[in-house]
């Protein structure tokens, strides 16, 4: 049972990841693109704006679709906690805790749960397990 809720975890977490790297690389799903998140990046002292986007936008994605099929988990882990971090330091942070305040509450949330299924491991419906 505990390899299913490993599963569920990743698959939500992964999957949601992916969108949002989706939303920033491609404009898909309501979101702006490299260009428009680049602009908003710049605007809140993320330099170069275009870059990091497709930097955070990469590493949503990618660690999102790593996380999800449980391939690299503790890679996939850290490249979800690292955007969480930004998140939290440069847009969330100043706001408080709660999420209502639009505060870090849910990134950090977020970030505590890739942190802990990279350090326990993805279970074993998991390429990890398969493959290693």
């Amino acid at each position: 049972m505990v390899s299913i809720g490993l599963l569920l975890i990743r698959l939500v977490i992964g999957l949601s990841f992916m969108g949002h790297g989706s939303q920033k690389l491609f404009g898909w799903f309501g979101g702006y693109g490299l260009k428009g998140t680049g602009g908003w990046m710049d605007s809140i002292g993320i330099k170069p704006g275009v870059t990091m986007a497709l930097i955070a936008g990469l590493a949503e994605f990618f660690g999102g679709l790593l996380f999800a099929l449980g391939f690299l988990t503790p890679l996939a882990g850290v490249m979800i906690a690292a955007t969480m971090v930004i998140a939290i330091i440069k847009v969330h942070g100043p706001n408080g805790f709660w999420s209502t305040g639009n505060g870090y509450e849910y990134n950090l949330i977020l970030l505590v749960t890739a942190v802990a299924v990279a350090l326990a491991g993805p279970g074993k419906y998991a390429l990890d397990a398969l493959l290693f």
